[in-house]
């Protein structure tokens, strides 16, 4: 296999959703067709993520990225954290006596401080993001799915990324639009987005979530 074997794709994926970023890729279909069989119940997260791709079809060709050969890929590591670089602070006597502190020690310890918080204050913030999968039902089978899948990526907000997406029949003839899409949590709501994509009210019956995965 590409990753070694079922174990070491499990394990690689009990921390990640798919094998590069936020959204399905060529990583993800190279995966997926070096599998000769489905994973079982012995590595849950390997069988999630199978049935999950699986779910795609013929879409899985679709995927953005470069697909490389099968044995040739290897996915995107994070690098070990490195050590905690030590503090200029942390020899620093905060509780000296008055008496042995003079008014150069007095300024070196202001300064300390002061390149300290200056430190402190440029750590970046932890973006909190979601991958959301959503089921859009038309009305009948003569609704046009590729107007509604324009309409739908014509939404554009800040903190939303549209993903893959693929047809996926219901009954009679009638197909629904399953689109993936990455939100920022503080930016934007699941709730209010659903709403915002019924307002195409003329091609749009529904919209359901049909899977939320924080990353």
């Amino acid at each position: 296999m590409i990753l070694g074997d079922l174990k070491s794709l499990n394990s690689y994926l009990a921390d990640h959703s798919y094998m590069d970023g936020y959204v399905p890729s060529q990583s993800d279909t190279s995966h997926f067709e070096a599998i000769s069989k489905p994973p079982t119940s012995a590595t849950p997260h390997a069988l999630r993520w199978y049935n999950h791709i699986k779910s795609f079809g013929n879409e899985i060709k679709n995927f953005p990225g470069e697909k490389k050969a099968a044995g040739k890929h290897t996915p995107s590591k994070q690098e070990p954290p490195k050590p905690a670089a030590k503090d200029d602070d942390d020899d620093l006597d905060l509780f000296g006596s008055d008496e042995e502190e003079d008014a150069e020690a007095a300024k070196l310890r202001e300064e300390r401080l002061k390149e300290y918080a200056a430190k402190k204050s440029k750590k970046p913030t932890l973006i909190a993001k979601s991958c959301v999968l959503l089921d859009v039902k038309p009305w009948d089978d003569e609704t046009d799915m590729k107007l509604m899948e324009k309409q739908v990526r014509s939404i554009v907000k800040d903190g939303l990324v549209w993903g893959a997406s693929k047809l996926v029949p219901l009954a009679y003839g009638i197909n629904k639009l399953q689109i993936m899409c990455v939100v920022e949590d503080e930016k934007i709501s699941i709730d209010l987005l659903t709403d915002v994509i019924q307002e195409f009210e003329d091609l749009v019956q529904s919209v359901d979530v049909a899977a939320f995965n924080k990353i």
